[in-house]
């Protein structure tokens, strides 16, 4: 028994949103280029009109819906979260804190180790 999600197709309206907001992005791009000689702020003018026109133009389609429906559903899910208080952070911190100088230490120690016996090998210590 298998049981297989249908995801709606994109409706034709839908995919000239997407392709105007495509187009749109293009568009900014090259007006980026075509104002090759001017100060940076004025180049990328268009590029960011572009982008912000694009999003506009997806937000009104079943993409900009779904992910509207997506943020929705995350802060649902962000405020189920339990987060640790300050007495948990603080512990915690502590923990990690000395968990990386114990590590240090043992391969600080490990390292003279591996150097004393590299020397012996090679008898470069004499």
């Amino acid at each position: 028994m298998t049981d297989e999600i249908k995801v709606p197709d994109a409706g034709t309206a839908d995919k000239a949103k997407l392709t105007v907001a495509i187009l749109v992005v293009i568009a900014g791009v090259a007006g980026y280029y075509v104002l090759a000689g001017r100060p940076a702020w004025l180049r990328w003018t268009p590029v960011a009109g572009s982008l912000a026109l694009a999003a506009l133009v997806l937000a009104f389609s079943r993409y900009g819906r779904e992910f509207r429906q997506f943020v929705e559903l995350a802060r649902v899910e962000l405020r189920k979260i339990v987060w640790p208080n300050r007495q948990e952070t603080g512990m915690t911190t502590l923990v990690v804190f000395i968990f990386v100088v114990v590590a240090g230490i043992f391969f600080w120690l490990l390292d003279l180790g591996l150097a004393w016996a590299t020397k012996l090998i090679t008898g470069q210590g004499s």
